[in-house]
């Protein structure tokens, strides 16, 4: 599923205009990437949370080489589904 996707199923279910359609999802969208990039946790009812972790610098391998290497800091999003979520994959 692609954005243009759920800009066609938002437009489709509520009768908004394509245009108002798209500027909804890009600003639902905008707001969850500022909170993220703030470090903020985004919990979606029923849905899950969007959580933001640190990684801190680590020694790694390169695999094809088995060279050792220093993996930099970083931060990376992980996303948890609620149990509603689970259930309902799982035809629940």
């Amino acid at each position: 599923m692609t954005k243009a996707d759920i800009v066609e199923i938002v437009h489709g279910r509520t009768g908004f205009s394509k245009k108002e359609s798209s500027e909804a999802v890009e600003m639902i969208l905008e707001i969850l990437k500022e909170e993220l990039q703030r470090g903020e946790k985004v919990k979606l009812s029923g849905f899950g949370n969007f959580v933001i972790r640190s990684k801190d610098v680590r020694k790694g391998r390169n695999p094809k080489t088995g060279q050792e290497m220093e993996i930099t800091a970083r931060k990376v999003m992980t996303f948890k589904p609620s149990q509603k979520l689970k259930d309902y994959i799982n035809g629940g």
